[in-house]
């Protein structure tokens, strides 16, 4: 293959892919990340930490948060956070004043935590 074919058309389909490929996989962490870090944020304005820990932070009232996302998916995390109590009519959580986006937030933030 000549020199001239490789930069015409292999070299660059070479290249192509590659980046391609890390530019879509970049997009989808992207987005992930940002719905996460967004949850972050609204978790830490709801006060959250005062009744729940992740890690070694917070205050351990209620159930420590730090692996939530390994046992429950993000729906059932966001319908929680809406309305404790239709979730489960025993729990100890007040309703919330959330949003739906806010709760969406929070939600996937909570399910990212394995």
């Amino acid at each position: 293959m000549t020199q001239a074919k490789v930069r015409d058309g292999a070299f660059w389909w070479m290249m192509a892919v590659p980046v391609g490929l890390f530019l879509f996989a970049a997009a989808a962490f992207g987005q992930d990340t940002s719905g996460a870090q967004a949850g972050k944020q609204v978790f830490n304005d709801q006060g959250c930490y005062g009744c729940h820990t992740i890690g070694k932070v917070g205050t351990p009232i209620g159930p420590d948060l730090s692996t939530v996302g390994s046992k429950y998916s993000e729906g059932y995390l966001r319908a929680w956070l809406i309305d404790p109590k239709r979730q489960k009519p025993t729990a100890h959580m007040p309703k919330l004043s959330m949003s739906e986006r806010e709760a969406q937030a929070v939600a996937a933030y909570l399910a990212s935590l394995r």
